[in-house]
């Protein structure tokens, strides 16, 4: 948006006050719009310009929100695999070398095994 000059409102007002059948004419009356007039416009530029600063910060905000949200949701690196030429870890030798022993196999027995026991 384009700055706005002191006396471009009040030159605004005029026209279109005197389309309308009202003619401003020097006095205290004028002046008095006038002035209005130019502090409505310095009320226009200021908050446009902390509009402008306030979107940028707002911007700032956001781009550090959503890049804590991506390392935050970001799915993890897999694992480091070990290097195909490191040695083989002591404790996986012992077992590997030590053979499983056999679980005895227990039967269950069912009611009607339990009938013919008897």
């Amino acid at each position: 948006m384009k700055r706005i000059n002191h006396d471009e409102l009040y030159e605004h007002l005029c026209g279109f006050l005197k389309a309308k059948g009202v003619a401003l004419e020097q006095g205290s009356y004028p002046n008095k719009v006038q002035k209005g007039c130019q502090l409505l416009a310095d009320a226009i530029n200021l908050s446009h310009a902390g509009l402008k600063r306030a979107k940028g910060e707002v911007d700032k905000k956001l781009d550090q929100m959503r890049q804590v949200i991506h390392e935050k949701t970001a799915p993890k690196p897999p694992p480091a695999s070990p290097s195909p030429q490191s040695p083989p870890k002591a404790a996986s030798a012992a077992t590997a070398t030590q053979p499983k022993k056999p679980r005895p196999s227990r039967k269950r027995q069912t009611r009607r095994s339990r009938a013919v026991r008897k």
